[in-house]
This record gives C-alpha cells, sequence and structure tokens, in this order.
C-alpha cells in the first residue's frame, strides 16, 4: 500500500470509488440487501463479521487464545484478508482468503464459531482491525455492511444507510431464515439482549451516522429496499455532477 493509500486508510477515506456503508441491528436485513445490492452495482459485497472470522481462525492456527486480547490485537494489526467477489458458485456470498488462501469455508467452521464472539468482543481487537476492514473493501465499488461501517469504518463513505426494522419483524425473520422451532418472543427478547450489548459497548457502539439515511424495512420485499437504496445512490451522484 502507498503511503497515501495508508495515509486514507487511517483517516477513513474510502480506496475504492463507490462505499455504500449500511449499518443496523441483527435481523434488520443488511445482509440480504447488501448482496443484492452489490450485485446490482457488481462490486463487493463484504459483511465485516467475516474479518473477526478470519482473525479467530489464524489466531487458532497460531494457538493464541480467544481471551488473549493483546496478541489478538497485534495478530489483527497484521491481518492479511481480501474479500473479493465470488468466483465459486457454491452459495458462498464472496470469496475470503487469508495470505492468499481461500478459508472461505474455513472460516465458517465450528472451531471459529464458538470463538468468533469473545475474540470480537475485545476493544483493542476492534482498533486494530479498523485498517484490515477498510482494506478488504478496496475495488471499483463495495457494499460494506456491520453495526459501525458509517461511523468507525468508512465515516466519509458518500451514501450510508441505517436499515432498521421491529423486533418482531426482526425475531420472526431470524428464525424463517435459521429454521429455528423458538418462540417467536423468546428471539425478540434474545434481539432486544443484543441491541443494548451492541448500543452500549465502549468502543464502535451500535448507532446511526448522523449523516445517514434511514430505512425501515418491516414488511418490505428486499428488491423494494433495494430499489429504495438504489434511488438514494442515483440521486447522489446527480448531485454530484
Amino acid at each position: 500500500m502507498t503511503q497515501e493509500a495508508s495515509s486514507e486508510a487511517q483517516s477513513g477515506r474510502a480506496e475504492t470509488a463507490l462505499v455504500i456503508a449500511i449499518d443496523g441491528p441483527a435481523g434488520s436485513g443488511k445482509t440480504t440487501v447488501g448482496r443484492a445490492l452489490a450485485d446490482r452495482l457488481e462490486g463487493t459485497f463484504l459483511d465485516t463479521g467475516v474479518l473477526y472470522r478470519a482473525l479467530t481462525l489464524a489466531a487458532q492456527e497460531k494457538g493464541i487464545a480467544s481471551t488473549d486480547e493483546a496478541r489478538l490485537a497485534s495478530l489483527a494489526a497484521h491481518l492479511d484478508v481480501q474479500v473479493s467477489r465470488p468466483t465459486v458458485d457454491d452459495g458462498r456470498e464472496s470469496d475470503v482468503r487469508l495470505r492468499e488462501r481461500d478459508v472461505t469455508r474455513a472460516i465458517r467452521s465450528k472451531e471459529v464459531e464458538a470463538d468468533v464472539s469473545r475474540v470480537a468482543s475485545h476493544p483493542a481487537v476492534r482498533t486494530a482491525l479498523v485498517p484490515a476492514q477498510r482494506r478488504a473493501a478496496s475495488g471499483a465499488a463495495a457494499v460494506v455492511v456491520g453495526r459501525d461501517i458509517g461511523t468507525v469504518i468508512f465515516p466519509d463513505a458518500p451514501v450510508k444507510i441505517y436499515l432498521d426494522a421491529s423486533t418482531d419483524e426482526r425475531a420472526h425473520r431470524r428464525i424463517a431464515q435459521l429454521g429455528l422451532a423458538d418462540d417467536p418472543g423468546t428471539v425478540a427478547q434474545a434481539l432486544r439482549s443484543r441491541d443494548e450489548q451492541d448500543s452500549q459497548r465502549a468502543t464502535a457502539p451500535l448507532r446511526a451516522a448522523e449523516d445517514a439515511i434511514h430505512v425501515d424495512t418491516d414488511g418490505l420485499p428486499v428488491e423494494q429496499v433495494v430499489d429504495r437504496i438504489w434511488a438514494i445512490i442515483q440521486e447522489r451522484a446527480a448531485r454530484e455532477r
């Protein structure tokens, strides 16, 4: 990375021609909408959660415990991860490479699943992983989803969206997506607890950027939400001409 590019990564200015930052709570539709929008843009789709999974895999391979915040942060600061459009038609959302090695499937292992939440909970890790998340979204265009994209990862993104939906709606989506047999009330309560944890954490809490456009997805099909965001992108582009 050049000195100029490195400076941009540190400041939060995007190296991509276009970054669409999408934030929102669990179950608001970020991943589904973001993937469909990236397809329409013919750009990269990045769920920043894959970076935490790649870090967890790298730590496990190096024998670093998920409780060792200092060593995890050091590893995160030098993490070499690339995320790009899928080259294999096996249902994957993107190709994920760790030091040029395809780890798209490996980061979804039970071992990674068991440790990733603990790894991602460390403030020093979240801070250290910011540059890697920015580098992973490099390209002609990128749709980046998460909980701190517009506020921390890409604060200068030209288009920032905050997706939201009622807790009950999100609970029903989770049950349908994951094939759960849980009571909707129980799932809704779990979502409320996660919302509280995400919004009150000291590092990169879940919140809408001041200039983000709120989009309520309650009762809306994915294509309609994508159309709405697409119109916002076109409007912003027309203003800049």
